[in-house]
């Protein structure tokens, strides 16, 4: 998989945010070297936000968010300012572009408002001078307004996309400045070494793309032969077979999560146990509060309600997992009366909503980055709901939860 290969949802997020035509989309087109975004004088040219999955030296795989203006005005500007505000959990960078004449009027209340909204939920921020060709003012002595305006602790570089000034510094700044934690480096962690035998478990339901194999199988396929494992799969009904060709038994057995029990039962007494769910949970998310969050399970009965959020969109098929299967199981192990609501995609209900439900069961999020399921995470935790993911929650009633292999 090269870097032109790589998911978008493994990519740093990097979201341009500032007033109508301060420069975001030439910004974009100039760090980038390609003309992705609309350019135009016409204020509100950028409507929806808009995502460019790119390559920046010296960063690497990158997706650009580019935004509607968030001064915008009118009902449908309204709409956009509000679309804006919905990138900010899957944000891994925000940089702020602040346009010559806001500058040079020291008219920056909104830009410090919504730096202020970065910094609460711990985005780093660049502030951006852009459009540097036409200030009438030395360009470090209108920085130093900027930043007493902004404050010490924001980085403020100035550019122009037109002239190409400033770029390589702010490609610098941006790679200096890429979180820490923005994405675990390993799938699999500490659950394999070089020269483990890993046995793939890949159930081919209705839901796998015909002839293909999905994103998570995927990743952790080619991780395994980055890390030079022996990696053998099969479907749920040869493990039988792939067990008995196999001259020991595997180190790992990695396995489609809904087929947790058969596997459990039939995989060699020396042969760890994980799925691919349960390791995406830790590669996207928290996986300690998602075993935290299943416990919840013990407590529930037929009037609790059970949010099942799902990244894909697809169109619901009969074996669906976040809308068939895992609600048949929970109906039959608490009672037709359990209450069960699905969102997909970016759909997340809001605080007030969220603090109705007893639990959220979240999928493994191969189409997510990071960022926002922390972010979902940490709505949760705030609305004081318990969450988890499809993986642990299999596990957890098929009671094997505490039998199975989780990364570090």
């Amino acid at each position: 998989m090269g870097l032109n290969d790589t998911p978008r949802a493994d990519r740093l997020h990097i979201g341009l945010f500032g007033k109508r035509n301060s420069g975001k989309s030439s910004l974009i087109n100039a760090l980038t070297g390609q003309q992705l975004a609309l350019v135009s004088d016409t204020p509100g040219t950028t409507a929806d936000p808009v995502f460019k999955a790119m390559e920046m030296h010296p960063i690497g795989p990158v997706v650009f968010i580019d935004t509607a203006g968030f001064d915008d005005e009118g009902d449908l500007g309204e709409l956009r300012v509000q679309k804006t505000r919905e990138i900010l959990p899957q944000t891994d960078l925000a940089l702020v572009i602040i346009d010559d004449q806001s500058a040079l009027a020291r008219n920056l209340d909104e830009e410090r408002r919504w730096i202020m909204d970065f910094s609460e939920k711990d985005i780093p921020v660049i502030a951006v001078l852009s459009k540097r060709e036409r200030l009438r003012q030395p360009v470090p002595q209108v920085l130093a307004a900027i930043r007493a305006e902004l404050g010490d602790d924001i980085p403020v570089l100035a550019v122009s996309a037109e002239a190409g000034a400033g770029l390589e510094e702010l490609r610098h700044k941006i790679a200096e400045m890429i979180p820490e934690d923005f994405m675990r480096q390993q799938i699999l962690s500490d659950l394999v070494d070089e020269g483990s035998l890993v046995l793939l478990v890949m159930p081919q339901d209705i839901q796998a793309p015909k002839g293909r194999l999905i994103l998570p199988q995927v990743q952790t396929l080619r991780e395994l032969l980055d890390r030079r494992c022996t990696a053998v799969a099969c479907t749920a009904d040869g493990l039988a077979g792939a067990l008995g060709a196999l001259g020991r038994a595997p180190d790992l057995i990695i396995t489609d999560s809904q087929c947790f029990k058969q596997v459990y039962d039939a995989k060699p007494a020396s042969s760890r146990l994980t799925s691919f769910s349960v390791l995406f949970a830790a590669y996207k998310g928290d996986i300690e509060k998602f075993v935290a969050g299943a416990s919840q399970l013990d407590e529930m009965t037929e009037k609790s309600r059970v949010l099942i959020a799902e990244a894909c969109t697809h169109v619901p098929l009969s074996e669906d997992i976040g809308r068939e299967k895992i609600p048949n199981l929970l109906r039959k192990k608490f009672g037709r009366g359990i209450e069960i609501v699905n969102v997909c995609g970016n759909d997340f209900p809001p605080f007030d909503e969220l603090q109705s439900f007893d639990l959220v069961i979240h999928c493994g999020a191969c189409m997510f980055n990071r960022r926002l399921v922390l972010s979902r995470i940490g709505e949760a935790q705030a609305a004081g709901v318990p969450i988890t993911n499809y993986g642990i929650v299999l596990a957890k009633l098929a009671g094997i939860l505490d039998k199975i292999d989780m990364p570090k």
